[in-house]
This record gives C-alpha cells, sequence and structure tokens, in this order.
C-alpha cells in the first residue's frame, strides 16, 4: 500500500494545551506521526511516497476565504510563540442582535473570532503545517482515483474538527472534507466519509449536514460525555437535501472490541446501501485502551478486523489519518488497520 508522508508536519510543534483553565503537555505532538511513520517504513508492505502541491483551491472549496486569509496571516502579526484565545464567539453572546459580529483588531480577539476552544494553538509554522498535510490528503486521494484500492495519508496536523468557518480540535483544515470535496467534483458520484475517531467529527459534519451526496457517518463516544459535547448526537441526521445522509453512533465508555465491530456492521451496511464511489476513513485511534483522551476498551487486534470490514464495501478507499495519541501502541495499530486493507 502507498503512503503519503511529510516531513513538514514537524514545523507545528505545540506544546501546551488549555485543559480545565490548565495549561497542559500537548499531545497532538509531531512524535505521533513519527511513531506511525517507523512502524509503516519497517513493513515492505508499505512504500513512502512525497505528496504534490495542489494549491489553495481544494481548500477554498471547503472552507471560508477569509479563514483561510487569517490563518495564513495570524501569526505573523502576533509574533507569540503560542497563540491561544482568551474569549470565543458564543452564538449566545449576541442572541437577539440582528447584525453579525466584526472581526476584532487585536491578535487575541481574532483567534477568537475563528477559533472554538482553548486546544488548537497558532505557531510560527502552523498555516504551512497545515497545509502541507492537505497535500498529503489530496495525494493519497489522487493515487485511490488514478486506480489503487486504497491509500493512506499521514495527516498532521488532522482535520475532522475543523468546520467551513471555524477550526478547533487540534485541527485547522478539514483534510477529510477536502478529499471527499475533490472525489465528488471529479467522480460525479457519491462519497462516504466513515469516521472512525474516538471524537465525533464535528466540521465535517457541519461542511456536509445539507449535501445529499456525501454520507458522514461517525462512530464516537457520546458527546454528552466527551468532546466537542455540543454535536455528534443520534439525532442529528441532516437537513434540507442532506436529511438522513448523517449518521451518528454515540457509544459508551469502556466499549469492546466486539461491541464496536457489532456497530460497525451495521454502519458498513448503510454505506454500501448508499452506494459511494470511494469511501474516505478518518481514522482515530483514540480508540485505543491505553489512549489518554478516550475511555474505550479496543484493542491492537480489533483494528485489522475493523479494517476488514471497511473492505467489505468493494469500493476504493482513502485512509486520512486524525487523532490517536498512546505513542507506544499509535504506530502498530495503524500498521494493524492497513493490513486489515490489504
Amino acid at each position: 500500500m502507498k503512503v503519503v508522508y511529510s516531513a513538514q508536519h514537524r514545523l507545528h510543534a505545540p506544546k501546551h494545551d488549555i485543559e480545565g483553565g490548565f495549561a497542559v503537555p500537548n499531545v497532538e505532538v509531531p512524535a505521533r506521526a513519527e511513531c506511525i511513520l517507523a512502524a509503516l517504513t519497517a513493513d515492505a508492505a508499505f512504500e513512502v511516497l512525497a505528496p504534490s502541491q495542489h494549491g489553495a483551491g481544494p481548500i477554498e472549496a471547503v472552507h471560508s476565504r477569509e479563514m483561510i486569509r487569517y490563518l495564513e496571516s495570524a501569526w505573523q502579526s502576533s509574533g507569540r510563540e503560542e497563540l491561544f484565545p482568551d474569549t470565543t464567539l458564543h452564538p449566545r453572546l449576541r442572541e437577539g442582535m440582528d447584525s453579525e459580529p466584526l472581526e476584532p483588531a487585536t491578535d487575541i480577539g481574532r483567534i477568537g473570532y475563528w477559533c472554538f476552544d482553548t486546544g488548537t494553538p497558532i505557531m510560527q509554522h502552523t498555516y504551512a503545517a497545515a497545509r502541507e498535510a492537505v497535500d498529503v490528503a489530496l495525494t493519497a486521494t489522487d493515487l485511490v482515483l488514478n486506480g489503487e484500492v486504497a491509500a493512506y495519508g499521514l495527516c498532521r496536523p488532522p482535520g475532522h474538527h475543523a468546520a467551513h468557518a471555524v477550526f478547533g480540535g487540534f485541527c485547522y483544515f478539514n483534510n477529510a472534507a477536502i478529499a471527499a470535496e475533490q472525489i465528488a467534483r471529479r467522480s460525479g458520484g457519491r462519497v462516504a466519509v466513515l469516521d472512525l475517531d474516538y471524537h465525533h467529527g464535528n466540521g465535517t459534519q457541519q461542511i456536509f449536514y445539507r449535501r445529499a451526496d456525501v454520507l458522514y457517518l461517525s462512530l464516537h463516544a457520546d458527546p454528552a460525555r466527551a468532546y466537542p459535547f455540543f454535536t455528534g448526537y443520534a439525532s442529528e441526521t441532516g437537513t434540507g437535501p442532506g436529511l438522513g445522509a448523517n449518521l451518528n453512533v454515540p457509544l459508551p465508555a469502556r466499549v469492546t472490541d466486539h461491541e464496536y465491530l457489532s456497530v460497525l456492521d451495521d454502519a458498513m451496511e448503510t454505506v454500501i446501501r448508499f452506494g459511494p464511489s470511494v469511501v474516505v476513513v478518518s481514522l482515530g485511534l483514540d480508540t485505543y485502551q491505553h489512549d489518554p483522551l478516550g475511555d474505550f476498551a479496543l484493542t491492537t487486534s480489533v483494528y485489522r478486523e475493523c479494517a476488514g470490514r471497511v473492505a467489505s464495501a468493494a469500493r476504493p478507499v482513502v485512509v486520512l489519518q486524525e487523532g490517536g495519541y498512546s505513542l507506544p501502541d499509535l504506530g502498530e495499530n495503524v500498521r494493524q488497520f492497513l493490513l486489515g486493507l490489504a
């Protein structure tokens, strides 16, 4: 299997996350991608390729140009090592008002206008790394559209929490949504995005919520107890033309291998009925039993079985990396999933 990777991700190396009001070490670090790369390069089943450049067009097809321009310029104006918001644009702040808020002029104000949490800092090279992650995703997509049965994009930073005009959750551009949009445009067919991250992909859901040609299907921790808290409920099924093309499966804590596979079996039946030309997998390994951000009980062996279920749809597959923060096991968990596809 072909693996797309760029060392450019190392330029984005956040030190801190603000969690519950306390500064804690950020777990979305360069070592994540390097652990995965080491596991895959040690296995002759994988061939590592560099990404090709795709320009800003595919990003602008999914994200607002204003947010893209903000991310490109944010650090240059602040010069801070890590820029976090003090406040964020909560919808109830202006409840009952009939005008849209203006983007503030200060660095702290501007980041709160575009970022929805306190775990996603802007650093000197964040924009460059995020742009390269998009190119990694699009190069993997190119491989599949050109005939590969499956390809893997080792994306970092991840992407599924970034929505059309807001970023957060360690994510700046939505790699999976950008890939899915390009597949829809180039193939003219339907696309299924299967999100297997521990956290709900609020950004991907929001981007395609009114779309009938893109199925978003997510297995994740119940947002009543887990980030991002405000999206990911089973009642969220799409709207307008997209009604029925959004399916959330919130799961309880300590879900086992057997229970997860049972739910995934049902999910894949939905994917097959939808009839996509390509399946995009947002692969998060924070579902692993020892992940510091999750509370599921999945073991390493189940990931190969999960991939076998995905392969059962008999559709080309683009796998893009999302979460996963247990560094000792992350590389092997990814390897097992990809071997299951192969």
